[in-house]
């Protein structure tokens, strides 16, 4: 909708106005109809937006979108992280565990979910995210029940490489579904409205296990089975309900007006050079662009050593803290855990929220290290328990907000959603390979002070400030480059399904930092 005018004087104000209006009214439906593109041969958008019409748009979208999967998957990674809690809680005993048995139990999880993570974002787009993220947060619902029931470690092996399958797709899913309606700079904070479930989720996830840990039992469940159990059948419950309130895409959205959904369309396709649809058709030549596109593998690599962190501190945080301060019962020291969780919950909002005003994610990402590099460097060169107590805030202040930045980023330098779904896939796949490394980094033989797992993550995160720094001034460079060539002339003679095709080779595009 074009932007408004002031309230007309006279009549023939008035009916001037109306027909501009409708003509407006009219070229929003014309763009936002498949077929058509929403941008000139230099990307430029074709049409203008009524601000407070995208405005309410976004509430209504921010209302019936983002509660659902961030419930989703907060209760994903508590089914993932609660292993942590369990541990202290007799998990290791019960089961005959030994040795690395722990370490081993943790990376079998990250083998099925670093396998299936692209095939399962492809599974997403091909089934729809309304039906496919329900469907896998009820499996993986299922198979956390399963694991209270477990009684040597063959058993827990198993329930955890099927967990991995079902949670492979939870967080490149959500991703890529809030990608098809919100605009490149909207996207950051809304991926971090869910994201920052991950903090919540060890402060949640302590609080809970402290309280079910409390209970003499639960049917025929004690101790650490409690936990799987309770929280399994809340993520079913909540699954269940999903199934009603996630819709697939703007055009199937009953809440939705006819002209907010060619908004919705339209707004998203204008920030999408020579898109002629916002849903394209898959095929492998724009699956190859999504993953090979050079902002894709920096940011995965990045988000690969950022992982190393983020896991190795949700697997381990009770025990870290445990080391900490050993003479505390296991419900206080399930306790300590959450504060740490509560300050990486506030900057998981806060920096993406900078990011959309900015409409800058690559900066942002570099200003996450310093904070981690220092509490880690507090871990390694001091004993004293409240500094290293304190030095876990410093830690939790930056590490979750990278999940929503480095999605985010992929996400906005490729153009086709094909394309946008297998980059995502691609960042979250590297992502979880950091996860399996970390579930390494926190040997047995290490404890109690952990030298190799935090010198590891120490240097993962000043990796992360250089690739993050040499990449931003790399995507300058580019655009620069791109500055001096001639679209005209490169376009010459292309069919418009061939342009289209292009995605970020396109010479019109530019890199979004």
């Amino acid at each position: 909708m074009a932007d408004e005018k002031r309230a007309p004087s006279s009549d023939s104000d008035k009916a001037k106005a109306q027909h501009t209006e409708a003509h407006a009214g009219a070229q929003l439906e014309a763009v936002a109809e498949r077929g058509h593109v929403a941008t000139d041969e230099y990307g430029q958008a074709l049409v203008q937006f009524d601000p407070q019409a995208e405005a309410r748009l976004r509430r209504k979208l921010d209302l019936y979108l983002v509660p659902t999967v961030s419930l989703l998957y907060l209760f994903c990674f508590i089914d993932r992280a609660n292993i942590g809690n369990a541990k202290i809680a007799g998990f290791e005993k019960d089961l005959g565990m030994k040795g690395y048995d722990y370490n081993a139990l943790l990376s079998i999880f990250y083998i099925s979910y670093i396998v299936f993570e692209i095939p399962s974002n492809i599974m997403c787009k091909w089934i729809g995210p309304g039906w496919f993220i329900p469907a896998i947060s009820l499996g993986f619902g299922i198979i956390s029940v399963c694991t209270a029931f477990v009684h040597n470690f063959a058993q827990a092996a198993g329930v955890r490489f099927l967990l991995g399958i079902f949670e492979a797709g939870m967080m490149p899913g959500i991703a890529y579904y809030l990608s098809r309606w919100y605009r490149r700079s909207e996207l950051t904070f809304r991926l971090s409205l869910y994201i920052v479930m991950a903090p919540m989720a060890g402060a949640f996830g302590g609080l809970l296990a402290s309280g079910i840990l409390s209970l003499d039992h639960f049917g025929g469940l004690h101790t650490w089975r409690m936990i799987f159990g309770i929280e399994g059948i809340i993520t079913i419950g909540i699954s269940v309900i999903s199934f009603f309130t996630l819709t697939d895409r703007p055009e199937t959205a009953r809440w939705l007006t006819q002209e907010e959904k060619d908004l919705a369309i339209a707004r998203v396709k204008s920030e999408r050079v020579a898109t002629t649809e916002v849903l394209d058709k898959m095929d492998k030549k724009k699956l190859l662009q999504g993953i090979l596109s050079p902002v894709t593998m920096s940011t995965s690599l990045m988000f690969l050593l950022n992982n190393i962190t983020v896991q190795g501190l949700a697997f381990f945080a009770p025990t870290i803290v445990r080391t900490i301060y050993p003479d505390k019962s296991t419900v206080t020291q399930q306790l300590y855990t959450v504060p740490p969780y509560v300050v990486g919950g506030f900057f998981t909002l806060a920096l993406p929220l900078i990011s959309w005003r900015l409409d800058r994610r690559q900066i942002i990402m570099i200003m996450t290290t310093p904070l981690v590099i220092v509490g880690y460097s507090m871990f390694l060169g001091t004993e004293n328990s409240n500094a290293r107590y304190a030095a876990t805030f410093l830690l939790s202040s930056s590490l979750f907000a990278v999940g929503p930045l480095s999605n985010a980023q992929v996400s906005a330098n490729v153009v086709s959603d094909t394309a946008r779904s297998s980059s995502i896939g691609l960042n979250v796949m590297m992502g979880n390979i950091g996860g399996l490394i970390s579930t390494w980094s926190y040997l047995p033989w290490d404890a109690p002070n952990y030298h190799i797992g935090n010198g590891l993550n120490l240097a993962a995160c000043c990796t992360v400030l250089i690739i993050s720094t040499v990449t931003l001034f790399w995507m300058k460079w580019d655009n620069k480059r791109r500055d001096g060539r001639s679209i005209e002339e490169e376009l010459a003679g292309m069919s418009q399904q061939e342009i289209q095709g292009l995605d970020w080779r396109h010479p019109a595009f530019r890199w979004k930092p």
